[in-house]
């Protein structure tokens, strides 16, 4: 590698050649490597194309201004840093420009070159240790991952065998399981105990994009190939070339889409939205779904041929309610979690609610738990969690009618009691969910067991 592709790559932009000339002599000279462009159009081609650190804009430009360049970059590209060029009449525009995202602003004429240079060195250190401190975090992810697949009942043992057998493989895996057993974990473990360790990992939840968003996503798009594509941009496929995706959902995934993903999985081929270039990758594919593939492809809502093309290796992950031997040492892990987050010594569970945790059906698994966990660890300030930490759902408790003070459904009519009991349950059932799910329907509804229509139609009916 040469000192300048170590040091980091300077993206120049400004409509005068000769302006061009003197950042290109001056970067030289500090041993930068520096590309130009000669407006802000040319430059957004540029960045869709090649790896770019630092960017040295012009404020004032034809066709796209540094401003709208600015905001353009922090969008698509916010780990790049950018300093903007000013004439000293446009001061003001350097200030907004900083507030904007802008690392800093330089004014012309350059009073001194070295402060220029100072300047992008400084720029490209900062981005350094940007790079640096987000490889340290993904580190730290990869091995909380690891830890956070915790079991010691037999099927999660039988879960542990089957990455350790089939991690080294190239083949295709669709990991199967409710929402909330730790698909992307398997997925994540699976990876790193692969030979593509050290290439990229890259995740995508297929059901949270519309069609045309997923296929971008995916493939990527040529510039004008849909309103908004205003340049070049790689897929995620391309991204994670040598390592591997992981596409969450896809039992989501719209039929269209399964299409061009098939061609992936058959040819290692993808085609950019609006562009019929052809390109190739080589990356291991992961799926998972709480849906049932077998049933979908049954209906024709997912095709046969993808469906065989992704179930090469099948991991079946078992919910929390067939494997409750598995619950204490999953509660104590996130009460360690979580004391260490928050500072705080709570040291165990009593009796009563570890016994509250193991009855429990726990619908959203094992992000269920240990969001109750967290929740528990908040409320107490003593030593043990007792029932009173513990979320409502999981008492278990209905209103019943007491020697005293009996609920006022008792003095109606049976259907209308019953009808009021049943308002009473949804609404605090409902409130509860959402509250959980800090008002995401989607994942109130997954929690609750029903889809999302059937869910919205309640919280309509409540709020009628």
């Amino acid at each position: 590698m040469s000192e300048s592709s170590r040091k980091g790559t300077i993206l120049l932009v400004d409509d005068e050649p000769i302006m061009l000339d003197v950042l290109q002599k001056i970067l030289r000279n500090e041993g930068l490597e520096s590309i130009v462009a000669h407006h802000g159009e040319e430059a957004v081609e540029i960045l869709g194309q090649r790896a770019i650190d630092v960017v040295v804009s012009d404020i004032q430009m034809p066709y796209l201004s540094g401003l709208e360049l600015l905001t353009h970059i922090k969008r698509e590209f916010p780990l790049i840093e950018v300093i903007m060029m000013t004439a000293h009449a446009t001061v003001a525009d350097a200030v907004r420009a900083v507030k904007l995202g802008a690392y800093d602003f330089l004014t012309k004429p350059f009073e001194n070159i070295d402060h220029v240079a100072i300047t992008v060195n400084k720029a490209l250190e900062h981005r350094r240790l940007v790079d640096r401190n987000r490889y340290l975090e993904s580190q730290l992810e990869v091995k909380e991952g690891f830890e956070d697949i915790i079991g010691k009942s037999q099927k999660m043992k039988a879960v542990f065998d089957l990455i350790s057998s089939v991690s080294y493989s190239t083949s295709s895996v669709l990991i199967q399981g409710e929402s909330g057993t730790g698909k992307e974990l398997v997925a994540r473990a699976l990876h790193y105990r692969s030979p593509r360790k050290d290439k990229p990992f890259v995740v995508l939840n297929c059901s949270a994009l519309t069609e045309t968003l997923l296929e971008s996503e995916l493939f990527g798009h040529s510039k004008g190939s849909f309103t908004g594509a205003i340049a070049d941009k790689k897929g995620l496929f391309e991204a994670a070339h040598s390592g591997s995706i992981f596409l969450d959902e896809i039992g989501d995934m719209p039929a269209p889409t399964q299409v061009k993903l098939l061609r992936v999985l058959q040819e290692g081929e993808i085609k950019r939205v609006g562009s019929n270039e052809v390109r190739r990758v080589d990356v291991r594919t992961i799926a998972a779904t709480h849906v049932d593939l077998v049933q979908a492809k049954s209906i024709g809502r997912f095709r046969e041929d993808l469906y065989y093309r992704l179930n090469v290796i099948t991991i079946y992950l078992p919910s929390l309610r067939e494997r409750r031997d598995d619950i204490p040492l999953l509660a104590y892990h996130f009460l360690k979690k979580y004391n260490k987050r928050m500072g705080k010594q709570v040291a165990s569970f009593s009796p009563e609610a570890l016994n509250a945790l193991q009855r429990y059906s726990w619908p959203g698994n094992v992000r269920e738990l240990e969001n109750a966990i967290e929740r528990a660890v908040v409320l107490q300030s003593g030593p043990t969690i007792s029932l009173a930490e513990l979320p409502p759902p999981l008492l278990g408790e209905l209103p019943r009618p007491q020697a005293q003070g009996r609920s006022r459904s008792f003095d109606l009519p049976y259907k209308e009691a019953k009808a009021q009991v049943v308002s009473e349950f949804e609404e605090q059932y409902v409130r509860y969910l959402m509250e959980k799910s800090n008002q995401n329907v989607t994942q109130a509804a997954r929690l609750a067991g029903l889809d999302r229509s059937n869910f919205r139609r309640i919280i309509r009916k409540l709020g009628e």
